[in-house]
């Protein structure tokens, strides 16, 4: 086993360890103490048992995703960007209700050749990622455009931004920036590593620009075909 896979393996199991130990914690005093523990207290521990069930539900999601990321599992289609993202919203706003989701999308946006499913895992994962790591109240906005006979996808958020000793973090697995919003969430680290891994297999381009008002993640991808990318080209 290579250094590299060992480290890998090392990580995750602490990665699983720890919502693991919290699981088994909450719900041994749960057992061995119910009839002493007081109602408001008996729901904080279950809501506990919940949050840390769907953080390892999530990891094991993203591991997953790892360990498929080379298969040649992908399943390429013609796929429309819009209507995709317009689902992916309206179940991630469910989940945050105090963030305003804002869509500007390009009308009559060609098709592009994706894996829906993959898509879908990282428009989740962007837009999960700007909700979760700005403040309440702030805004989310989702643009998609034609550059130069691709599509571009649009993710920004209103959050404190990336320092620049963080950029070559970014992409990295099981990597996660220290700001005042990280120590309050969730996460494994995995997510933007996947997402760019993701985007790449389907032929596109990922990138970011950062400053203290946010973020705003950029994905290119290619027409379905040339027909679009020649008509586009005559509009420009």
């Amino acid at each position: 086993m290579s250094t590299i896979e060992e480290e890998f393996i090392s990580t995750v199991s602490h990665e699983l360890r720890t919502p693991l130990t919290s699981i088994r914690g909450f719900s041994q005093t749960l057992l061995n103490s119910w009839d002493k523990i007081k109602d408001e207290d008996k729901k904080k521990f279950i809501g506990i048992i919940e949050e840390q069930s769907n953080r390892l539900i999530h990891l094991v999601e993203n591991i997953l995703s790892v360990s498929k990321m080379n298969a040649a599992s992908q399943v390429l289609k013609e796929v429309d960007v819009n209507k995709n993202i317009k689902k992916i919203i309206s179940l991630i706003e469910a989940q945050y209700k105090t963030h305003t989701f804002k869509l500007e999308l390009y009308s009559n946006l060609p098709t592009a050749l994706l894996d829906e499913d993959k898509f879908q895992q990282i428009m989740t994962n962007l837009v999960d990622n700007a909700a979760k790591y700005s403040e309440s109240g702030k805004t989310v906005t989702v643009t998609t455009e034609v550059i130069e006979n691709k599509i571009c996808i649009r993710v920004e958020d209103e959050g404190v931004g990336i320092k620049p000793e963080d950029y070559s973090k970014l992409f990295k697995k099981f990597s996660r920036l220290e700001n005042h919003l990280t120590s309050k969430t969730q996460g494994n680290g995995l997510g933007l590593y996947i997402t760019k891994q993701l985007v790449e297999n389907m032929n596109g381009e990922i990138s970011f620009e950062s400053s203290k008002q946010g973020t705003t993640f950029n994905v290119l991808f290619p027409f379905y075909n040339q027909e679009d990318a020649l008509k586009c080209s005559q509009l420009s």
